[in-house]
């Protein structure tokens, strides 16, 4: 069994400084360095806009809202890890349709993303209200419409948009939506992850992808300093404990009676 509980939009947030050279791998043995330090520094490059993230994720617990989470293709690796996990925030609903995850067939995923008018037919199944509501989408190109209509419909619903993404990849990839998630954000969340994803090897990159590590990394830090914000505000914060510790269950049983109406996937 997994260590899991068992079972208006702000002004843009962004950093002064021009974002670092995207890491690249050296070696096969050594590849780990590298990879370690391209998540130093982009947890260096978006300390700011964490902070901004976290601010406001924390007026949306506390205004009893929900984060809601997106993604498609491998980005909905990023929103399995905001939701019911050992450790994470309890007021997540994440945004799901079964065409956009590659399992369900992968050209089909793709083809899924770059069509437009999905992204309001799966806000407004899910309740999605604005508002109190806020919105965080993990894309690392953030050129499709599936992502950059999530975001554009979520702001004009007045809710706060957070965008994991890569501004670079963007620069390098098709602009199919006809602008990028990053633009249509309040708040970015910088992967710094190079166009094409791949970091090794150096010269001609074909593997070792980054975008899921950073995408993991970045929501890890926005929870840390969503935590200490919480503490600062003496704002109980709602999170899973691990059904495999003693008492895990009993503490999640208020998070599951509190949420569990509004997020269906829960129960």
């Amino acid at each position: 069994m997994p260590d899991n509980p068992g079972t208006g939009r702000p002004e843009a947030t962004s950093t002064a400084t021009p974002p670092p050279e995207p890491t690249r791998a050296v070696t096969g043995p050594h590849h780990a360095e590298p990879t370690l330090a391209h998540l130093r520094a982009i947890g260096e490059h978006n300390a700011a806009a964490l902070r901004g993230a976290a601010e406001a994720l924390l007026d949306c617990v506390r205004a009893d809202g929900l984060v809601f989470t997106a993604g498609a293709g491998h980005s909905l690796a990023g929103v399995m890890e905001s939701f019911y996990r050992a450790g994470g925030l309890a007021a997540v609903r994440p945004l799901y349709h079964p065409d956009l995850l590659p399992l369900h067939g992968a050209v089909a995923s793709t083809n899924t993303e770059r069509t437009s008018g999905l992204a309001r037919e799966v806000l407004a199944e899910a309740g999605f209200r604005g508002g109190r509501d806020a919105l965080v989408v993990f894309s690392n190109s953030g050129v499709n419409p599936y992502p950059v209509e999530l975001a554009i419909a979520a702001a004009e619903a007045g809710s706060v948009v957070v965008a994991i993404t890569s501004p670079l990849a963007s620069a390098d990839a098709p602009l199919r939506a006809g602008t990028t998630l990053a633009a249509q954000a309040g708040i970015v969340l910088d992967t710094l992850v190079p166009g094409g994803d791949a970091s090794y090897p150096v010269a001609e990159p074909v593997t070792a992808p980054l975008s899921s590590l950073s995408n993991a990394y970045l929501w890890n830090m926005l929870l840390v300093e969503l935590h200490d914000a919480a503490q600062r505000a003496e704002v109980p914060l709602p999170v899973w404990r691990s059904a495999n510790t003693v008492g895990g269950d009993e503490a999640n049983k208020a998070n599951l009676q509190h949420y569990g109406a509004r997020v269906p996937g829960l129960v």
